[in-house]
């Protein structure tokens, strides 16, 4: 594990200039570019094509979490603004909105030294009804603060609140308020469940009809759920990797989906961006600690450098069945887990064989993910999108690695 800790971030680096950041995304979805690396060659075409380079039979696996209004405006008496940022909530997030007044969540705080004590207001009209929502802090850490919000009236779901009340929260650097597009097309057209602060990017490319098409050509389409953090914006600070900590993320994983998995096995597996492929190679790790710890466990998390220390000999299918068993034995129908899971350069891939994904922040968790995949053929696939007009990040272009 010391050689992996000590994985020099600025070799993760390249020039990326602010012109070739897409502020705003295309008119149509699958009009973007995809940069393919097939059979270690370089080739540009169009989303709307990808079908054509996918393998034949490919299981592709999207997140269908769906981005929440997280960003919250409060303005005090004194005229001062608060920004109060949702995390996550204490409780399960399906539960966290469907909730009555009270709720907690772990949120960001902007402005923080302009609120040191009371409640925050915020009066809203509601499909005609007059709400006041209220935010207390009741707790502070260096990562975040503890925010109990309650409101009136009482019996109104707090889903409900935070869509009339919040923001999409676009990513820092696109340096721009939210904007009502976004509200669209910052959401994959597959996204079911509310709890992620940041989309899924590689699935904003996927229209209906392209979905359509993909399944009519025989591509198999299947689903998981990682809700995504802000922490997935938070570039590596330190010299070496050894050095950052990662966020941890709740994932969702229907039984029917493992068993879709283990048919495919030895198949081409192809997540649809980094937060699937975390999900998919997390269900090994979850699979492995249930072998090393047994199936009495209650809660189920990936540490970040759990992988890369040593562990018996297990395939991914025994990985994966040690899941069912554990689904079985405590009559679940769905695994719901953390995970931390960093993976880096020297990482082992168990269970994608691809990826479909976006452009990267320099010196990013997501550029290493990307270098695990293919190795230092990142750099020359990145020198290619700079060199032939692609778009970057978020509402950027996309890529096909195999």
């Amino acid at each position: 594990m010391t050689d992996i800790k000590s994985i020099s971030i600025d070799e993760y680096d390249y020039p990326l200039p602010e012109e070739r950041i897409a502020k705003y995304p295309l008119a149509e979805r699958d009009a973007s570019k995809l940069l393919v690396l097939k059979d270690h060659r370089l080739q540009a075409s169009q989303f709307k094509h990808i079908g054509d380079f996918l393998p034949p039979k490919a299981l592709l696996v999207f997140n269908e979490t769906k981005v929440i209004r997280a960003r919250l405006q409060f303005q005090k008496e004194t005229g001062s603004h608060i920004e109060v940022f949702c995390l996550e909530p204490d409780d399960d997030y399906q539960v966290a909105f469907s909730s009555r007044s009270p709720v907690r969540w772990k949120c960001l705080v902007g402005n923080s030294k302009r609120w040191r004590e009371g409640l925050l207001h915020m009066p809203l009209n509601v499909n005609g009804q007059e709400v006041v929502l209220q935010a207390e802090r009741i707790a502070k850490n260096d990562q975040y603060s503890e925010i109990e919000f309650s409101w009136t009236p009482v019996e109104m779901p707090f889903a409900t609140l935070l869509e009339a009340a919040g923001e999409i929260p676009l990513p820092p650097y696109l340096n721009r308020e939210a904007e009502p597009e976004d509200r669209d097309r910052y959401q994959t057209v597959f996204a079911r469940y509310d709890g992620s602060v940041a989309a899924p990017t590689a699935g904003l490319h996927f229209t209906k009809p392209l979905l359509e098409q993909l399944s009519h050509e025989g591509f198999e389409l299947d689903e998981v759920t990682l809700h995504v953090g802000a922490g997935t914006f938070r570039p590596v600070a330190t010299s070496t990797i050894g050095g950052h900590a990662m966020h941890s993320e709740t994932i969702v994983v229907r039984r029917s989906f493992i068993q879709n998995l283990i048919k495919h096995l030895g198949g081409p597996i192809i997540p649809v961006g980094t937060t699937s492929t975390r999900t998919l190679e997390s269900l090994y790790w979850l699979g492995m600690t249930l072998a090393e710890q047994g199936m009495a466990l209650r809660q189920l998390h990936v540490e970040q450098w759990y992988p890369y220390e040593s562990h018996p000999s297990l395939s991914t299918r025994e990985a994966l069945e040690n899941l069912l068993r554990y689904l079985d034995q405590h009559q679940l129908t769905r695994l719901e887990a953390t995970t931390a899971l960093m993976i880096a350069p020297g990482y082992t891939m168990r269970v994608i064989t691809g990826l479909i994904t976006n452009f990267h922040q320099p010196r990013s968790t997501l550029l290493l993910l990307v270098s695990a995949l293919i190795g230092d053929q990142w750099k020359e696939a990145y020198q290619f999108a700079l060199d032939n007009g692609f778009r970057f990040l978020s509402y950027g272009d996309s890529c096909l690695f195999l």
